[in-house]
């Protein structure tokens, strides 16, 4: 497994945590606090205003755009940053059926992220023009792509199992039906070598508070491929995505690149933050980063094999159709995932029995899969998780 001491330093992580839950928050690198104080003690509090300008607020939606490109393999300038990955998806999605108007068929999966669907919901019944959402089974997916379809949606890894989808192959079939394909990259970006320049989808979207660590709340992207950008219309027309927002026309004119997919004011302190944290990808080798994503959960799987027969594993046993999480089913999960946690092992909880795991090599070691390993075999023997406290469920599982 490739050295990533140097990256390991980068993080600031609690003494005795073994942190398997960067593929729902990653942890806080150093500097990121730092960051996010000068820019509200120095800029903000010095500069007023005029901060836009002399400290560069005004480029770094753009900026950060261009460093999250490198990293899911897309040219410079065809990131949009700021909003919400809800917003992303939903700006995504009416493009594309604006790009399809004859068809009336959204095709994702069962195994989606809830919040892709709802959006998808919302949209059609904003919409009110007949149009239906199918949800195959995602092993199901390609053979449903018809000529009925006019944009799929998917989620590239499942949140759930980690089972990971072909980008390529799914998105040539939806091409060889005239199918838009949109992309929802938040399982993925920094978790796994992404070209999605290359693979020719339409859109791709994502979160950055994952793998990318930016931060609770930090803002999402969107891709947009750079020959379709002229032509496709953005449904939320906001001031920040027009040609010149400050010439304060009353009719919208879409900026000339993808930045149209801008929508309003940047949040400034939160993007100044992942700024910082993308720094952390510096010099980091993707295919290398895989490659000990692989060795760790392998590790990890082997242990949780030998030492915990009670668990099930559900995410797919081949790594190169994994994501970089493992999850097992327990009937009693949610208590076990909170036994853990009490001794220092920090994954998640998916309903209805999920424990997921991710791996981070830019902080995890081996040391770190044994201890947990070992820490969880414990829970399980001994069935900590029958006591009282691990029962009641918290507002975020």
């Amino acid at each position: 497994m490739s050295d990533f001491t140097a990256t390991r330093a980068l993080f600031d992580l609690p003494e005795g945590v073994v942190y398997l839950n960067g593929n729902s928050l990653g942890p806080l690198p150093r500097g990121c606090a730092e960051r996010a104080q000068k820019v509200m003690q120095d800029e903000w509090g010095k500069d007023l205003i005029r901060a836009w300008n002399t400290a560069g607020w005004i480029s770094l939606p753009r900026r950060v755009g261009d460093a999250i490109a490198g990293l899911i393999g897309a040219p410079e300038g065809s990131v949009a940053t700021g909003d919400t990955l809800s917003i992303k998806v939903f700006q995504a999605l009416a493009a594309a059926l604006r790009m399809r108007p004859d068809r009336r068929v959204i095709l994702s999966d069962s195994g989606n992220f809830p919040t892709d669907l709802y959006i998808a919901q919302g949209l059609m019944g904003l919409l009110d023009r007949g149009y239906e959402l199918r949800t195959p089974a995602p092993e199901d997916v390609t053979d449903a792509i018809t000529d009925e379809v006019a944009a799929v949606l998917l989620t590239q890894v499942d949140y759930r199992t980690g089972r990971m989808h072909d980008i390529a192959e799914v998105t040539r079939r939806a091409h060889a039906a005239d199918a838009v394909m949109i992309w929802d990259l938040a399982h993925s970006a920094g978790a796994v070598p992404l070209h999605i320049g290359q693979s020719g989808a339409e859109f791709a979207v994502g979160c950055t508070y994952k793998y990318l660590n930016g931060g609770p709340g930090a803002p999402a992207f969107l891709y947009a491929r750079p020959d379709i950008v002229k032509h496709v219309d953005p449904a939320l027309a906001g001031w920040m995505g027009h040609e010149a927002p400050f010439a304060m026309d009353l009719t919208y004119r879409p900026h000339m690149s993808t930045e149209r997919f801008r929508v309003g004011t940047p949040p400034v302190i939160q993007l100044a933050a992942l700024e910082q944290a993308l720094r952390v990808w510096d010099g980091v080798d993707m295919e290398a980063l895989r490659a000990a994503s692989i060795t760790l959960s392998e590790r990890f799987i082997a242990g949780v094999k030998k030492h915990c027969p009670a668990l099930t594993l559900v995410s797919p046993r081949d790594p190169l159709v994994r994501g970089s999480q493992v999850s097992f089913a327990f009937a009693h999960g949610y208590a076990a995932m909170q036994a853990l946690i009490a001794r220092g092992v920090i994954g998640d909880f998916r309903a209805p029995d999920i424990m997921r795991f991710g791996f981070a090599p830019l902080y995890l070691t081996r040391d770190d899969i044994d201890r947990a390993v070992e820490i969880l075999a414990d829970v399980m023997a001994r069935e900590l998780w029958r006591d009282p406290q691990y029962q009641t469920r918290a507002a975020v599982t």
